[in-house]
This record gives structure tokens, sequence and C-alpha cells, in this order.
């Protein structure tokens, strides 16, 4: 998964040393998958994509931790069929709003499955850079 991020975000052109500065934050560590729920889609023994939900009950929030498709699948389809995941998984948890901290190059992506800019939020790896802060209100988005 750590490898698939990495290589996902890297495919959007940051250089080398943009990508050493996102190491920590974007690995998955056995920390981060008792936390939070993972779904990948795979084919065989190749994982294409995934995506992170970190929820904490009795809230009706949640958050997106992580989105990431390989490069080459882009616009396959993979990223929608991940997305049904977490409705359905949002849908059995009562969560009727949704936040994320978006790759700013991924915003128009989120859009699509409309979520909303509502502010901005600092990188976690990078000095000075802020990230688009996106929401998604469940019961709009039905």
């Amino acid at each position: 998964m750590t490898r698939l991020c990495l290589a996902s975000k890297q495919s959007l052109g940051y250089d080398d040393a943009f990508m050493a500065m996102c190491v920590d934050e974007l690995s998955v560590t056995p920390d981060k998958l008792l936390a939070n729920e993972f779904w990948a889609y795979d084919e065989g023994e190749t994982m294409w994509g995934f995506v992170c939900l970190a929820h904490n009950a009795p809230s009706s929030d949640a958050e997106i931790k992580s989105f990431f498709i390989d490069a080459t699948r882009r616009g396959s389809g993979i990223g929608l069929k991940l997305w049904e995941k977490i409705l359905q998984r949002c849908a059995a948890l009562n969560i009727t709003k949704l936040h994320l901290d978006s790759e700013p190059l991924s915003a128009s992506f989120y859009e699509k499955l409309g979520f909303k800019t509502i502010g901005e939020v600092p990188s976690g790896s990078i000095p000075n850079r802020v990230l688009p802060l996106m929401e998604l209100i469940l019961d709009e988005a039905t």
C-alpha cells in the first residue's frame, strides 16, 4: 500500500525531494491498519487502488484518510468502485458527513463525487504548503 501511495503521488509530477518529505505521512503502517478501515481493489496479485476511512463512533462524521489509484489505471472506474464501498460503509455506520484533506491536483476528482472545498489545512509533510479541506454532506449526495 505504501508503494502504491508513493508511486501514485509522484505520478502527479512531484520530484524525489518532495516525495522524500512525504514518506512518513504516506506510509501505511500496522497502527494505521488497525485504527482505520481499508478497502483495496485488486486483480489477482496486483493491487490497483485503495481507500481508507477513519471513524470514531458515535460521531456521524468520518474522514477519508487515503484514496489512491495506480497512475496507469486512473480513469478506469476503480476510484468509483472504491467510492461505492465508502458509501455503503457510511450508510451502515449512519455517517452523514465526510471530510478529507485533498491533494490539490486531485480536488477535481472529489468535486465530481460531490465534495466542496470548505477551507485549507496545513500539509502534514511539506512546510508552508496548504491543502484543500473538503467536505461532503451525504444526505445531499444521495
